[in-house]
């Protein structure tokens, strides 16, 4: 069987995703790339926010095509259009609730509370119900009501005080990372925490409300800046690419391009002095260790930076690989994509459209031999499994779905274009 239709080990769950953008968008993808069904309830009209995130867009033929955007985060799901501001939309995500094994939802705390879509009323509903809430801050704490968006968690939670060139030189100042990586810790952090409420379930018969929030994610990642800090009591700087622990761990320029030196021992460090002809910088007292080194790192990094200018990028990472010495090119996202290594871990995967129209996405990161993951649904098009999941999971009649879609309650993707693709 292939990776393509691979049941996969969540195969026979329930996810109904009433979440967008992209922590909580995440968080269903991994579950349905690994066999669960996701359910994604879109706004009628306007759908997940992401569609419309572009340029660019992929072309389809349609007057609004979908944004790269979304693609990132929405495949192996059915995008069902119910309006569940109105009443009766509210009533039908209820009912789908009642026969889910998990809800994701990303909505301000208590936003869906005035609907009964919030943890309380569907708890009650199916006690059996995981209940994963993906905010900025938590359901509890004075930021509680605050709207949480990547960018201001990135500053907030002391990411950016250590991200960009250090004081006094060109450039200097905060800087975000250049991937939205709160939203993304967060949404793995959301998966991780699913299947461990799925365990104690399994155990006890008990759903739960599970609480994720970017603010905490964040925080948590923080890792040896903040032990730095709790251990050593320094407050953590910027050092650009520079490591706060580990020297030499930077970039360096050569005279054609900029490599990566990541030596992580001492072992590593005296094999690359050996390489750049640099003996007396290995058998300095003061550079022996980690430790000195990390103490008079500007006086060793200036006399490693003249060692390695005269050299040709590749040719150094090749005597560096030959001599065991960690180092590597600074990809651009395009040559990244076609890197020999990442193609043969089959991390680029192409798929088709209910319309045809095909889309390369990057593909799940872990091997699991017995239990891959796959890749059966392209990220959909806005609406268009809203008749057959209604039919499916609901059991509504073709007169009782068409009287919700004149109501606005639902809308339906137009499927003549998919047909005339069959």
């Amino acid at each position: 069987m292939t990776a393509e239709a691979a049941p996969g080990p969540l195969q026979g769950l329930r996810v109904l995703d009433l979440s967008r953008v992209l922590a909580a968008p995440l968080a269903t993808q991994i579950l349905g790339d690994l066999g669960a069904e996701v359910i994604k309830v879109e706004q009628p009209g306007r759908g997940d926010d992401t569609r419309g995130w572009g340029p660019p867009f992929l072309e389809d033929g349609s007057g609004q095509p979908d944004a790269a955007y979304f693609f990132c985060a929405n495949r192996n799901k059915r995008s069902v259009a119910i309006d569940f501001a109105k009443p009766e939309g509210a009533a039908l995500v209820r009912r789908m609730a009642a026969g889910a094994d998990i809800l994701v939802e990303n909505f301000r705390t208590g936003g869906l509370a005035r609907h009964g879509l919030d943890a309380a009323s569907l708890l009650r509903l199916n006690p059996r119900l995981i209940y994963c809430s993906v905010t900025g801050f938590g359901q509890t704490g004075p930021y509680a009501s605050r709207g949480g968006y990547d960018f201001l968690i990135q500053g907030m939670s002391g990411l950016m005080s250590v991200t960009g060139r250090p004081e006094g030189e060109p450039g200097a100042g905060p800087m975000k990372v250049g991937l939205p990586v709160s939203d993304l810790f967060t949404g793995l952090y959301a998966t991780v925490s699913i299947l461990a409420a799925l365990r104690h379930r399994e155990r006890t018969g008990e759903g739960q409300h599970v609480d994720c929030a970017l603010l905490d994610s964040q925080v948590s990642l923080l890792a040896n800046q903040a032990m730095n800090h709790l251990v050593g009591g320094e407050v953590p700087r910027r050092l650009g690419n520079a490591h706060p622990n580990v020297v030499p761990y930077r970039d360096f320029a050569t005279s054609d391009d900029y490599i990566l030196v990541a030596c992580g021992s001492d072992g590593q460090f005296r094999a690359l002095c050996r390489l750049l002809e640099r003996q007396d910088l290995a058998d300095d007292p003061r550079f022996a260790t980690n430790a000195g080194r990390n103490r008079d790192r500007r006086v060793l990094e200036v006399e490693l930076a003249k060692a390695i200018a005269p050299w040709r990028a590749a040719e150094l990472l090749a005597a560096m690989a030959q001599a065991g010495v960690p180092g590597g090119p600074i990809n651009g996202i395009d040559q990244v994509l076609q890197d020999p290594q990442v193609i043969a871990r089959g991390m680029l995967r192409e798929m088709r459209r209910d319309d045809g129209t095909a889309v390369r996405v990057i593909g799940y990161p872990v091997q699991l031999p017995r239990s891959p993951a796959s890749y059966r649904l392209a990220p959909p098009r806005l609406g268009q499994d809203t008749r057959a999941v209604l039919q499916e999971a609901l059991g509504l009649g073709v007169a009782e779905i068409e009287a919700l879609r004149e109501a606005g309650v639902v809308a339906l993707a137009d499927a003549r274009r998919a047909e005339r693709m069959a």
